[in-house]
């Protein structure tokens, strides 16, 4: 079964644990050459559909089961009477075991197959196998002279399970990587297909589970899962004898002089997102201009640790940093957030003191770093944070014992028992400040609601992406208070208010 961008599994794993479950399915029956027909049969069929007029194909073909899957491909083209030709970037001969047969299918069937040279013109649709996930190195020539080529060529490229040069679990390019309009991916999606750059390079993505027995499947390790709408949690609805009390109270704690907009972005993402009460200890100078522009919040000017430990007294949710500043009065503030009792979440300037090591975290929190953020948290550059997504939110999770979002393109959500969740949602129009606040207003608001940290953050995540999605119709120039009334809409499609 192939299965479309809109109804791809859940699971993701690491590119050793698609071999495993390779062998696994090889050792309980299913001989690997069967499989790597199936593999061929599913991208035919694919290529076809993407591309019904064209009639001629060229198969850049590497030195492993990759490339059995493109000689197999290549034969099939030809039996359907393309034009068909095999380059083959280094020796065939080095081929072994199934890829080996693979290449002798081809060749009983009078396919073309050539030394690939630079020099030669690609024709037709281009068919990457090359490479494949065993790649962990920077790519080495000819092949990246050979991927060059491709991405020149201005044809269309299909890449067979993932496109050569790309890290199959990081989604990191590794020196150069082909840029494919349609990846399909086999037996098991790979975590590097969703972060990292990957997005930049796979086009349309389709899978193929190959046939492949579903309880050995479903039995094998994974290093993340997608989430989607199915498979979150929803709010309860709400009795008709509801009232605010019962709803939860959010404290957001933000907004140093110069930067009130972002507790009042955080604050009225809270509001709009369900929460029954929400307060916003800010500087005094903020409290008019916060009133002013959402008065359904009680915004109350703080100057001490001991004015706002009274304050929160009577919340049941703090979301603690957005816009704070890392003076003494964000330092002040944060101490009192440290020994309070309530959930928070920790964003923004928080994380910065935290990094410097000035405050300790509470007891329970959720920390919502961006890559910048992360890597100071870590002790590491941005750059290595991006170079390795699932580890750094792996590694933030373990280190500070809390629920940790990694936010960017291809948001992870962790946890200190090593869970991992992966959302893919969102758009390129989200790329814009305060988008941040809005994420975590929504997070303690579902918090507040009664959901646990785990749950919160990955609905809060997921909602938020999807509020983007849903704007990106609109193109540039979304504002971050534009998320707030979609993720409303969101909510109550998700989990309608009542019954």
């Amino acid at each position: 079964m192939t299965h479309s961008p809109d109804n791809l599994p859940l699971p993701l794993y690491s590119a050793a644990q698609v071999r495993e479950l390779d062998a696994r399915l090889i050792a309980a029956g299913t001989p690997g050459f069967e499989l790597m027909t199936r593999a061929a049969e599913s991208i035919w069929e694919l290529l076809r559909e993407q591309w019904p007029r064209v009639r001629e194909m060229t198969v850049l073909a590497g030195r492993g089961n990759n490339a059995g899957d493109g000689y197999l491909i290549a034969r099939l083209a030809g039996e359907a009477g393309w034009q068909v030709r095999v380059l083959a970037v280094g020796d065939p001969l080095c081929l072994q075991g199934d890829a080996a047969l693979a290449r002798a299918k081809a060749v009983a069937a009078g396919i073309s197959i050539e030394p690939w040279q630079a020099s030669i013109e690609l024709r037709g649709v281009v068919v990457d196998a090359l490479l494949g996930t065993g790649l962990s190195g920077t790519v080495r020539e000819p092949y990246a002279q050979a991927i060059a080529q491709v991405n020149q060529s201005g044809l269309p490229v299909v890449a067979v399970d993932i496109p050569s040069g790309l890290c199959a679990d990081t989604g990191n390019v590794l020196g150069i990587a082909v840029q494919a309009q349609l990846t399909v991916t086999l037996i098991g999606l790979k975590l590097g297909l969703f972060t990292g750059q990957a997005a930049d390079y796979i086009g349309d993505l389709h899978f193929a589970d190959l046939r492949a027995d579903p309880s050995i499947v479903t039995s094998h390790a994974y290093e993340a899962l997608r989430l989607n709408a199915q498979s979150l949690p929803a709010l309860a609805p709400r009795k008709a004898t509801t009232h605010k009390g019962q709803l939860g109270h959010v404290l957001v704690v933000a907004g140093e002089r110069g930067y009130g907009g972002a507790g009042l972005l955080a604050a009225q993402s809270a509001l709009r997102s369900g929460a029954g009460l929400v307060s916003l200890a800010t500087r005094s100078e903020h409290v008019l201009a916060s009133q002013a522009r959402q008065p359904e919040v009680m915004a109350i000017g703080v100057e001490s640790a001991n004015q706002l430990l009274a304050l929160g007294a009577a919340a049941s949710v703090w979301v603690v940093g957005p816009g704070l500043g890392q003076g003494a009065w964000a330092r002040s503030l944060l101490s009192a957030a440290s020994i309070s009792s309530a959930v928070q979440v920790w964003d923004a300037d928080a994380l910065n003191l935290l990094a410097q090591g000035v405050v300790r975290l509470p007891e329970r929190a959720v920390l919502t770093p961006h890559p910048g953020e992360a890597g100071r948290l870590l002790g590491i550059s941005s750059a290595r944070v991006q170079a390795d997504r699932p580890g750094a939110a792996r590694a933030l999770a373990v280190r500070y014992g809390q629920v940790c979002v990694l936010k960017g393109a291809g948001s992870f959500i962790a946890t200190p028992c090593g869970q991992l969740w992966l959302c893919e949602r969102g758009h390129p129009v989200m790329a814009g400040a305060g988008l941040g606040d809005v994420l975590s207003g929504l997070i303690g608001s579902l918090l507040a609601q009664g959901l646990s940290t785990v749950d919160a953050t990955r609905l809060a995540v997921y909602l938020h992406a999807c509020a983007g999605e849903r704007l990106s119709s609109l193109g540039r120039g979304l504002a971050a208070s534009d998320l707030c009334v979609v993720i409303r809409e969101l909510m109550q499609e998700h989990s309608a208010c009542l019954k």
